[in-house]
């Protein structure tokens, strides 16, 4: 039996689901033969196609838009290529970061591609010392941030907090093997630590602000507890 995807926000013209950590969006040369796909998946819980407007990465979970028409797609796409949109992430990458930065770093999509300009603002919101030993620490440190890509580049938020010397926890293509172990080992934590929290948007058709969210993970809301962090307003 498939997997049920839960939908977050429906109408006449788009919907949008809670896409689950580890699941690809649509079918790829990377992919098994077994694997299901969001694309699929959700065109067969609802019946009907569905047309791709943003992307999330396969270790990423959270709200991710669809148009159920072309004509529908195009113009929310333009919104997205305007800059009308915002996202909102949650990640726990490592150390303290400043509590809040402007990232302007650019980013090769592609080998063979030249550098396109990748802006990620961020926000952090709590943090916590474990008292666990790693490397030529006593501590290992850890903080949540709140993340704003303002460009849609690929993986643009794990290179990004890379690039700043916080990777992300679970990113096995751009963190620090030492601390996504730790968190394997202590918190049975498998997967990458982000989640895309909120899209907020103006309606195509109302120009209404709708604002999208998909509720914390259980990973995320296990850390919280035992990192102290549930009471804050995320």
């Amino acid at each position: 039996m498939s997997l049920q995807l839960t939908v977050l926000y429906r109408d006449d013209n788009y919907i949008a689901v809670d896409k689950p950590a580890g699941m690809l969006v649509h079918r790829s040369p990377i992919a098994s033969q077994e694997e299901e796909f969001l694309l699929q998946t959700l065109r067969d819980q609802i019946g009907q196609w569905v047309y791709p407007i943003h992307r999330l990465d396969r270790p990423t979970s959270g709200v991710i838009l669809f148009a159920l028409s072309s004509e529908a797609a195009r113009v929310m796409c333009g919104l997205f290529e305007e800059r009308t949109v915002t996202k909102d992430y949650l990640a726990i990458v490592r150390g303290y970061t400043d509590e809040s930065g402007h990232i302007d770093y650019a980013l090769q999509e592609e080998p063979h591609k030249p550098a396109q300009n990748a802006v990620t603002d961020y926000e952090r919101l709590a943090t916590v010392e474990l008292p666990i030993p790693i490397g030529r620490y006593n501590s290992a440190r850890y903080s949540l941030v709140r993340v704003k890509p303002l460009t849609g580049r690929m993986r643009q938020i794990r290179k990004h907090f890379h690039h700043i010397f916080h990777p992300l926890i679970g990113d096995t293509s751009h963190g620090e093997g030492r601390h996504n172990r730790l968190f394997r080992e202590a918190f049975d934590c498998h997967r990458l630590l982000l989640h895309a929290r909120r899209l907020s948007l103006p309606h195509p058709d109302s120009g209404e602000q709708l604002i999208i969210e998909a509720p914390l993970p259980s990973e995320f809301v296990q850390l919280f507890e035992r990192f102290q962090w549930h009471n804050l307003s995320v």
